[in-house]
């Protein structure tokens, strides 16, 4: 419904905490001069109000970020005892782990887990905090930081406990568990340059946080006195096709690149097979590195250098966290860095 109807170190902070409580349909009412009933009417038959009154209404929604609940009735109990999940993409491996170690956590202290995808696009992110909103979870868990700034401002109107995932950033809604991908960047363009090679390549997604590693990355092999890094964007999700033309793009760029980094192990995969197609050697001719550590990549041929990320762990602490809000526990962490490492297999 919208409003119309109805293993690296990190800093210390205080998240951004909402100063009030969330806005009630009395507050609402207060606001634009009628009743409660009035402002009921104008969110569920707003035909039965004159336009001036059901504009003033509509203002004071907007202005207050109201958003009706809706389970409110006599019969709701105390407790929901359900959590959402909002992941940019229902497709592709890369968030599998972090959501199964989520959902089983969840489920050994009785709740339920509710997943909505928000398609790496602000908007349908907002309407999709809004709608979720609506049906007063005990928790929200965000795979990355919430990409609007109207769905930030309405996350932190509920007052529902929220933990962003998937990224760092000092300025948290509430609660975060993540890793730094500007770091993974540099440390990647460093594992290279360990190596010494000197022409690097990137096949990235075009979402916000793919890009942070690409610049990173780029600015590394900056920094060590390397030529300009080849970049080739392919969009996300990432898909094994998207590896290949990747690669073939950078190839036909730049042959002399012997090292490029994927921004998942699905386009490095699609990197590996398009370097055999080329008749490339890897690692001999081209080294490839991946990020995600997925299943397959210690059976790929040959087996996939990757960077770890650990998505159990993640769920984990983004269940805990989210329980103990929810049980009015304290907890040790409000910010948790959890690091990454580079798994070292024959590929690069």
């Amino acid at each position: 419904m919208d409003y119309d109807s109805g293993t690296f170190s990190h800093h210390p902070h205080q998240p951004v905490q909402p100063t009030d409580r969330p806005s009630k349909i009395q507050d609402v009412a207060r606001a634009a001069g009628v009743s409660a009933m009035t402002v009921s009417r104008a969110i569920n038959h707003p035909e039965r109000l004159n336009p001036e009154t059901l504009q003033r209404v509509r203002d004071a929604i907007a202005s207050m970020r109201y958003v009706p609940n809706a389970l409110a009735s006599g019969l709701r109990l105390s407790r929901a005892r359900l959590v959402a999940a909002l992941l940019p993409t229902l497709v592709g491996p890369v968030f599998q782990e972090l959501i199964q170690s989520l959902d089983h956590a969840l489920n050994q202290h009785g709740y339920q887990l509710m997943i909505g995808r928000t398609g790496y696009d602000a908007a349908q992110e907002a309407d999709l905090i809004r709608a979720i909103i609506q049906r007063r979870p005990d928790g929200i868990v965000m795979i990355g930081m919430a990409a609007s700034e109207e769905g930030r401002a309405l996350l932190q109107a509920s007052r529902i406990p929220v933990v962003e995932t998937w990224d760092l950033t000092d300025t948290a809604i509430d609660m975060l568990v993540g890793f730094s991908h500007s770091a993974i960047g540099q440390a990647v363009a460093a594992h290279f340059i360990a190596k010494g090679h000197r022409q690097l390549g990137m096949v990235s997604g075009d979402d916000a946080r793919a890009r942070v590693r690409v610049a990173a990355y780029a600015q590394a092999a900056q920094a060590a006195g390397l030529p300009e890094v080849t970049v080739a964007y392919t969009p996300a999700p990432s898909t094994l096709g998207g590896g290949r033309r990747g690669l073939a793009e950078i190839l036909a760029q730049r042959p002399e690149v012997t090292a490029v980094f994927c921004s998942s192990d699905t386009l490095a995969l699609g990197a590996l097979v398009e370097a055999q197609h080329q008749g490339l050697r890897v690692p001999e001719d081209l080294a490839v590195v991946g990020l995600g550590d997925q299943e397959f990549a210690k059976d790929t041929a040959p087996p996939l250098t990757t960077v770890r990320l650990d998505g159990t762990r993640i769920g984990q602490l983004a269940a805990d966290m989210i329980v103990a809000r929810t049980l009015d526990q304290p907890i040790d962490a409000q910010r948790v860095d959890i690091g990454f490492s580079i798994t070292q297999r024959s590929s690069g």
